[in-house]
């Protein structure tokens, strides 16, 4: 399941805060070299997780194994303040349109072919239907190249913003991304998976303790 969670919810549960931080510095600091984001304590965090921010959690057996925020476009987000250089012109904004940013998935947890595991397949599908929930049905996401295609394939309208830049040791383009009730069925679908993901309310203290 995934769980929808302010900033200020997700600060109530230092545990389960730890962990996103965790989780996001070891794949955007390890793993894909952004060095910018490193922390001498290996947890990430920044000027984004304000007060307007969503964080979508998936859990697996009472473990975080996957992650992603949304950003608002309606304020300053990474697009317009920190990867400016990968939109040509004046990037999308509007109340139906979000940024999602820090997609990330456990090491633990890439079991899918081609990339796309069944944390990440959940992680989009829950992102879908909390923006079609919202009347949210544009993203813009800084990604790599190969997934504009992948994104297609799942019946995402998607628009590149800009030149493909390199960040740390990846090729990111970003790109807007537009969604409609046959994207949710096309993905709930490649998931074999027709039921909702998203759980409403706050997590039980007890699922989400570390194993020792």
């Amino acid at each position: 399941m995934i769980y929808a969670l302010t900033t200020n919810e997700l600060a109530a549960r230092p545990d389960l805060w730890d962990e996103v931080r965790r989780l996001r510095h070891k794949i955007f600091v390890e793993e894909m070299g952004w060095d910018d984001l490193r922390s001498p304590d290996s947890r990430e965090s920044d000027q984004f997780d304000h007060d307007e921010a969503v964080h979508h959690l998936c859990m697996r057996n009472g473990r975080l194994a996957g992650y992603q925020r949304m950003l608002p476009t309606t304020r300053p987000h990474l697009l317009t303040d920190v990867l400016s250089d990968l939109c040509e012109g004046e990037g999308p904004k509007g109340s139906n349109v979000f940024e999602l940013t820090r997609y990330a998935v456990a090491h633990a947890h890439r079991d899918g072919r081609r990339g796309v595991s069944t944390v990440g397949s959940e992680l989009i599908a829950g992102f879908v239907e909390w923006g079609l929930e919202r009347g949210v049905d544009q993203v813009i996401i800084e990604f790599e190249p190969m997934w504009v295609l992948r994104a297609l394939q799942l019946s995402f309208l998607a628009r590149p913003l800009g030149y493909q830049r390199t960040y740390g040791r990846q090729q990111v383009v970003a790109t807007l991304l537009t969604f409609n009730e046959q994207t949710l069925d096309v993905v709930r679908g490649r998931r074999s998976h027709h039921a909702p993901v998203l759980s409403r309310g706050m997590p039980e203290d007890e699922v989400f303790r570390r194993a020792s």
